[in-house]
């Protein structure tokens, strides 16, 4: 069975990475300039001292000599200059390139659905968006302009070394296959132990990511070796891929380098000869050949190392695209732009599941009248905050409709839609900032003062202020510097100064002391006044003042009605529930 041979250099995927230079375009002619400038003037320099050589030295003619020297001074300096320019503008524009991807890429996985990230490992996301990035910027900073120069440089020097003596080139490019068959190898099989390499980055920066974000874990339950020896072994293959490169690189990089020599020695043996016996070349051809020589053979080697800069930035750039490439946005196709909701929802016979054939929601209906606040209980899995993603458009519903204030949610913006609705999660995430900006999220709509009347409001702007700084102390990554309950409490607020038309709250007191849950029930009773509320619990202590209560047990709706009415099921499974707790309580 034959398999498509994949070409060492993918041209498709290098003609979609320019289409980021075209902002860029006057740059990029002013660096390819400075390469055909720096290609010209390499020869110079050999140029210039054949003919000192051959009019000063042999000769031992004095006049003209300063005039050489001064003028191979002059055009070293011009050379040095536009090197300079050459290597800050190739790095400035792979730079910049490299912020306009990661600015897109960045901006594509803001749009994904949850059900991406669900199925992802967020260290191969943090590689794309950051260690792949760089060897993107490589591509222009040490390869693709690099290359280009190497390349002509040799391309000038072989034809003013044919104009010089073509018998002595031909020496020196009889040489060339060997260092070219040799560069065709090594870039082939560089290619594959880089794949290699981002394949083992992408795997350690994952393992380290989830390790040090579940170290509590580790150590609650004594994994520190078991986690020490599987980080070995990825390190392991993480070594051996880098290796693998350190290896293909001592065996060729000699290679240029030895047939260097071997043609300089046989350049000085035959032209020295033909010197003394004939006139094949003269002494100062003789010495600007052995100048050239390491013009021809070092680019070679250096056109090998670049393209080694090249070949792993395409790799990433491939990564990259693949990410950028995947569809897996939420179909923002809707018109209706909702500056407000009175607040009805409607839920029409949905089905819903996160994998195939398993169905976490099973045809539900049900309606929440503007300003009412709706409990929803039942077991773990029931599929309680599958609604509430549903609700967002977190993810796509499988069939049925979902209704707000009588407009099907896909007819509403995404912005629009979730703007209105605010939800308060048992798992708080806080961002390394200030209070202020967690409770925010930098919007510049709600000012501080807003804020503080806020927490004044709900009882929180105590707590606050006891701590340093205030609403500016820091709470470092993911609030590690607050209580569980500290931090349930700026989520709290944070849903609050939006002024939502809908509340989520989502097992919002199931990780709090009394304390805080009281701060919160008593926050609660005025945010949800005259507001549409949903609210998640298994504490059914927390919801007896509800509207409505759904009891949801696999996927579908077994009951609804006010706490009263549902104690009144006989052998209902609310009342079931109400017992169990109640029970419970009474034991503690």
């Amino acid at each position: 069975m034959s398999s498509k041979k994949e070409p060492l250099f993918d041209f498709g995927l290098f003609k979609r990475l320019f289409q980021f230079i075209k902002p860029y375009k006057l740059v990029f002619y002013g660096v390819l300039f400075a390469v055909i400038v720096i290609a010209v003037l390499g020869v110079s320099t050999p140029i210039l001292l054949q003919k000192a050589i051959d009019n000063n030295l042999s000769l031992k003619e004095e006049k003209g000599f300063l005039s050489y020297s001064i003028l191979m001074a002059v055009l070293l300096l011009v050379e040095f200059v536009f090197q300079l320019l050459f290597i800050f503008y190739s790095g400035w524009l792979g730079q910049s390139v490299v912020k306009d991807i990661r600015v897109k890429l960045f901006n594509h996985l803001l749009n994904f659905k949850m059900k991406y990230y669900d199925t992802s490992s967020v260290g191969v996301l943090i590689t794309r968006a950051v260690t792949d990035m760089e060897r993107i910027a490589d591509i222009f900073g040490q390869g693709l302009f690099m290359i280009f120069r190497d390349l002509l440089q040799m391309i000038v020097v072989s034809i003013v070394m044919l104009f010089m003596s073509w018998k002595l080139s031909l020496i020196v490019f009889a040489m060339l296959p060997v260092v070219l068959y040799a560069t065709k190898v090594f870039q082939k099989y560089m290619k594959i132990a880089f794949e290699q390499v981002r394949t083992e980055v992408s795997n350690l920066n994952s393992f380290v990511q989830e390790r040090v974000t579940g170290m509590k874990i580790l150590q609650l339950f004594t994994r520190e070796d078991i986690e020490n020896e599987k980080f070995k072994a990825i390190n392991e293959r993480h070594k051996k891929g880098w290796l693998k490169t350190i290896w293909y690189n001592s065996i060729f990089f000699p290679i240029p380098d030895f047939c260097a020599s071997v043609v300089t020695g046989l350049i000085v043996w035959f032209g020295g000869l033909n010197i003394v016996v004939g006139s094949m070349a003269s002494q100062g051809a003789l010495f600007a050949f052995v100048m050239f020589i390491p013009k021809l053979f070092r680019p070679l080697r250096q056109i090998a190392d670049k393209f080694n800069a090249l070949q792993m930035g395409m790799v990433a750039a491939n990564r990259v695209f693949k990410v950028i490439d995947t569809t897996s946005q939420i179909d923002d196709t809707g018109t209706h732009l909702a500056q407000s909701f009175k607040g009805n929802i409607s839920f029409k016979d949905v089905y819903f599941s996160y994998v195939k054939d398993e169905a976490v929601l099973k045809g539900i209906s049900f309606n929440v009248e503007a300003g009412q606040t709706v409990a929803i209980v039942g077991s773990t899995g029931a599929g309680k905050s599958t609604i509430i993603n549903l609700l967002n458009r977190f993810y796509e519903i499988n069939s049925g409709e979902i209704f707000i204030d009588s407009i099907d949610v896909k007819k509403v913006t995404l912005h629009s839609l979730r703007s209105q609705i605010a939800v308060v999660l048992q798992d708080v995430f806080l961002f390394a900032d200030t209070i202020l900006n967690n409770i925010t999220l930098n919007n510049p709509n709600i000012t501080e003062q807003q804020v503080v009347e806020a927490a004044k409001n709900i009882g929180v702007h105590e707590f606050i202020m006891k701590l340093p700084n205030g609403y500016h102390y820091n709470v470092k990554e993911r609030g590690i510097m607050l209580s569980s309950g500290q931090r349930q409490l700026i989520s709290f607020l944070r849903a609050y100064v939006t002024n939502p038309s809908i509340l989520i709250l989502d097992e919002a007191t199931s990780s709090v002391d009394s304390y805080s849950e009281q701060l919160i029930q008593n926050a609660t009773e005025k945010i949800t006044k005259g507001r549409t509320s949903i609210v998640i619990a298994h504490r059914l202590a927390t919801i007896k003042k509800a509207d409505k209560i759904i009891v949801m047990g696999s996927g579908n709706i077994l009951e609804q009605g006010s706490h009263d009415e549902l104690l009144q099921i006989e052998g209902g499974a609310y009342r079931n529930l109400y017992e169990v707790q109640f029970l419970k309580e009474q034991e503690v």
